[in-house]
C-alpha cells in the first residue's frame, strides 16, 4: 500500500517507494499515477476514468514525497508553483565519500543516450544546474547530505555529486562502488512545502527514508526533519537548508 500523507478534493500527497515509476512507460511496470487513480476511484466511489494530474516526478530508483492534483484547476496551479520554484523540496542523500560541510554547486548538464553528463557552459545544449548541500552526518567514508535544488534537471543530484567523486550509494550507473538494496539508490525526497492550490494556506510534510537505509541514518534523518519542520512557519517563511 502506498502511504497517503494528505488528501482532499484538490490535492493528494503520497510517498513513492523506491523502484516504482512516477508515470507508466513502455515497461508496463507499476507506477504511482495509475495506482493512485485506482485508489481514488475506490476510496471515493468514482467509476470510470479518474482524473489525477502528475505535476512533478521522482526518478524510479529514488523514493519520497510526491504531490498529485485531483482537479485540472489544481494541476494548473501546482504546475505554476513548480515552474516558479515556490515549492520547497529537500532531499536526503547517502553519499560515498566525505562531502563538504556546505557547498553550492553550479554546472551545465546534457542528456546523451541514457545518461546525463556535465558539459562546458558554452555547449549549446547544456542546461544550467544548481544546488546547495549540507552534510549532516559522516562515518566510515560516507556522508548523509541534505540537498536543496535551484533547478530541476534529470538526474541532477546524481550527476553533480558523482562528477565530484561522490556517487550516491547504490547508483551504479554513475560510478557507485556499493549497492543499497540491489536495485535502487540512496536518494529520498524527504521534505515538501507548497501552497494549497485552492486555499491561501501553506502546507508541509516530511518523510523518513525507507527501511532499506540503515537505522542510524534514519535516526539522524529524523533529527534533521524535526528541525526543518519546527523552523518552518509555512505561511510566512521558507525553511532552512
Amino acid at each position: 500500500m502506498i502511504p497517503i500523507r494528505y488528501v482532499d478534493n484538490h490535492l493528494l500527497i503520497v510517498e513513492k517507494p523506491a523502484g516504482m515509476l512516477s508515470q507508466a512507460d513502455r515497461t508496463g511496470d507499476e507506477d504511482i499515477l495509475t495506482l493512485m487513480k485506482a485508489w481514488v476511484g475506490e476510496q471515493f466511489n468514482k467509476p470510470g476514468n479518474v482524473y489525477l494530474g502528475l505535476v512533478h516526478r521522482l526518478d524510479r530508483p529514488a523514493s519520497g514525497l510526491m504531490a498529485l492534483a485531483r482537479t485540472s484547476k489544481a494541476a494548473a496551479r501546482l504546475s505554476d508553483q513548480f515552474k516558479k520554484r515556490t515549492v520547497e523540496k529537500r532531499y536526503l542523500a547517502w553519499i560515498e565519500g566525505q562531502t563538504p560541510d556546505e557547498a553550492t554547486w553550479q554546472d551545465h548538464l546534457v542528456k546523451r543516450d541514457q545518461t546525463v553528463q556535465i558539459v562546458d557552459s558554452s555547449t549549446t545544449q547544456g542546461k544550467r544546474a544548481s544546488l546547495d548541500l549540507r552534510t549532516i552526518a559522516s562515518e566510515a567514508g560516507r556522508s548523509l547530505v541534505v540537498v536543496r535544488l535551484h533547478t530541476g534537471r534529470p538526474h541532477q543530484i546524481r550527476v553533480q555529486f558523482a562528477s565530484r567523486g561522490y556517487p550516491l550509494v547504490g547508483d551504479l550507473r554513475y560510478g557507485a562502488r556499493s549497492e543499497l538494496d540491489g536495485r535502487n539508490l540512496a536518494l529520498h525526497a524527504a521534505a515538501l512545502a507548497l501552497d494549497h492550490p485552492t486555499r491561501s494556506d501553506r502546507l508541509g510534510w516530511t518523510a523518513l527514508p525507507p527501511n532499506s537505509w540503515p537505522n542510524r541514518l534514519r535516526a539522524q534523518s529524523a533529527k534533521w526533519l524535526d528541525q526543518w519542520q519546527s523552523a518552518n512557519a509555512y505561511p510566512d517563511s521558507l525553511p532552512p537548508l
